[in-house]
């Protein structure tokens, strides 16, 4: 008999409320989730339904008014801000529907930031840029600028930067947002080719019925709450 999946994430009783002047938005209002090692599913729900906020919080970019994120064992809340800091750059690759590209840099430049923050040597980041470049199709554009790129092209980009530090979990939201059908599929594509080749544990946060039926499993996210699996 095969061992169970190993745990990942555990969170329980998630909270976030953003405070605007004297009012105040509940975006999560208790979600529970568990994650695999090696998983990958979608969280669907309409724009304001809270898929962004709860990936910021999964990926230590927020943190919760309340309740726990257990990452392999470690609850986030009890990170000082450094370790939060080396938690976000080590063990978490995000992947933006905006690409947050450093428009000064060129496209191995970029893919090589998360590699540098950490101190990683120019002689085994660059080596391990250029690898990952051209996995996602780019060997011939390492040296153009983002706004010399095409849209599918800077989100390739950003799944090679997402990709740099070997991280254990993959969150990518809206990563097809600002491509046409055509080039988003492609992207898709690429992402569950990636999550397969490496047993990454991958987070797809969309609106879009297409992207979620690629994953194994699709949760929904509505009125701050987690539905039942779709």
């Amino acid at each position: 008999m095969s061992n169970p999946p190993e745990l990942l994430i555990a969170a329980s009783g998630l909270r976030k409320t953003y405070f605007l002047g004297r009012r105040s938005l509940e975006v999560l209002r208790g979600v529970d989730l568990t994650v695999s090692r090696g998983e990958f599913l979608a969280l669907r729900g309409a724009s304001g339904a809270g898929k962004s906020t709860l990936l910021h919080l999964l990926g230590g970019l927020d943190t919760p008014n309340a309740g726990d994120i257990v990452f392999q064992g470690r609850n986030l809340s009890k990170l000082t801000s450094g370790a939060m800091a080396e938690f976000r750059n080590r063990s978490v690759g995000f992947i933006f529907q905006s690409y947050h590209l450093l428009p000064e840099l060129d496209a191995l430049e970029n893919v090589c930031l998360p590699a540098r923050m950490a101190r990683v040597p120019v002689t085994e980041c660059v080596p391990r840029a250029q690898r990952l470049l051209e996995r996602v199709g780019l060997k011939d554009r390492m040296d153009h600028k983002p706004y010399e790129l095409s849209g599918g092209e800077q989100q390739r980009v950003a799944i090679a930067r997402a990709l740099l530090n070997e991280p254990a979990l993959i969150l990518a939201d809206e990563p097809t947002g600002n491509l046409d059908s055509q080039t988003g599929e492609g992207i898709i594509d690429l992402l569950c080719a990636i999550q397969a080749e490496r047993q990454a544990t991958l987070i797809v946060a969309t609106h879009d019925a297409k992207v979620a039926a690629r994953a194994p499993r699709v949760l929904q996210l509505a009125d701050g709450l987690m539905a039942t699996s779709v």
